[in-house]
């Protein structure tokens, strides 16, 4: 073999979305919490995120974990999260499938019918409880750094659309929301590219028109998410609601997007729309679904906010090994504009 380099992968999916979580092989890290650990990968060590992500090794519609010890004496694990063109501080599905990976592969030993775990993530500690029941993680729930409402009701121009009102908030990603009865979707699977398209419009013109900045500062990046949200509706008493996320470069994610249903719940409840403990279930175009609650109001810097509770469950789908032979001809691997965007 000749590898230069060998990263032990286990890949996985959450709700449709496929993320490839990297168990072993990496050197250290600099940077004593994940945040920092993010910094450095982000700013001198992004060629990890290019072999992951970048193809012929990974494509667009992947993302990555990367575990590491965490110094944090409450965590058992850290993770930094890798997206196709940022290093998000938190992510829903990549958090189900880390936890998942965690256990099944036993990393950390499972204890049936649930395990308790905390992870360090970058954008500060998550508190997980996974039911498991024959070896496998049947239900990953988590509760979510505070989320809040930026903005509500704002209105904004669209290139090639028109006029549009929206909400922007932060789940762990800062989201533009829109309204899919005001886009004319249904938010069906045969309408994903136009849907990519459409969300990418509006995420330019609200990251241009609506300025924002998290009350904890630069650390937490701006509109980098468009979520296009239907309407609510009940069933059995419990609310309902489908939902397209659409992540840079301009593709929907898979799930039905946990930092999303943060953000969203966050809105509901600024607006009165959804009470603490009240269920929303969010379901993606492929009918793949989270449980979303709020667990308490708090707020963040002086920003009233609330804690979010996510629940959904990952599947292993492959493990092995990705390595570099010297003589590979891109060994930072590759994006073109047919699926990646310009």
């Amino acid at each position: 073999m000749r590898w230069t380099t060998m990263l032990h992968v286990v890949g996985t999916h959450s709700g449709g979305e496929y993320a490839t979580v990297v168990t072993g092989g990496m050197p250290p890290i600099p940077g004593e919490t994940m945040l920092q650990k993010r910094d450095f990968l982000r700013d001198h060590a992004d060629h990890f995120r290019r072999r992951l992500l970048f193809e012929p090794y990974g494509g667009v519609l992947h993302a990555a974990d990367i575990l590491f010890e965490s110094r944090n004496p409450e965590a058992q694990l850290g993770y930094v999260i890798l997206e196709s063109t940022e290093y998000a501080l938190m992510s829903g599905s990549n958090t189900i499938s880390t936890a998942t990976v965690i256990l099944e592969t036993g990393i950390l030993p499972m204890t049936e019918p649930q395990t308790r775990l905390v992870l360090e993530s970058p954008a500060g500690l998550i508190e997980l409880l996974c039911d498991c029941h024959n070896g496998k993680v049947t239900a990953v729930t988590f509760r979510n750094q505070p989320a809040f409402a930026y903005r509500t009701e704002v209105p904004i121009e669209v290139p090639g659309i028109g006029s549009l009102t929206v909400d922007v908030a932060w789940g762990g990603m800062a989201y533009v929301l829109a309204r899919a009865d005001d886009l004319g979707f249904d938010l069906r699977a045969d309408e994903a590219r136009e849907l990519s398209i459409v969300g990418e419009k509006i995420k330019e013109a609200a990251a241009e028109q609506i300025q924002v900045r998290h009350p904890l500062g630069d650390d937490f990046p701006g509109i980098t998410q468009t979520e296009i949200v239907g309407p609510l509706e009940r069933r059995d008493g419990v609310l309902h609601s489908r939902n397209a996320v659409v992540v840079r470069p301009g593709r929907l994610d898979r799930s039905a997007c946990g930092t999303g249903l943060s953000a969203r719940l966050a809105v509901l409840h600024a607006t009165g729309r959804i009470a603490v403990g009240e269920r929303l279930v969010h379901e993606s175009v492929l009918g793949s679904q989270y449980t979303g609650w709020i667990a308490e109001p708090t707020s963040v810097n002086g920003v009233p906010a609330v804690i979010p509770v996510i629940s959904g469950q990952a599947w292993i789908t492959d493990i092995g090994y990705l390595g570099l032979d010297p003589s590979d001809p891109f060994p930072a691997g590759y994006t073109l504009p047919d699926t990646w965007g310009v």
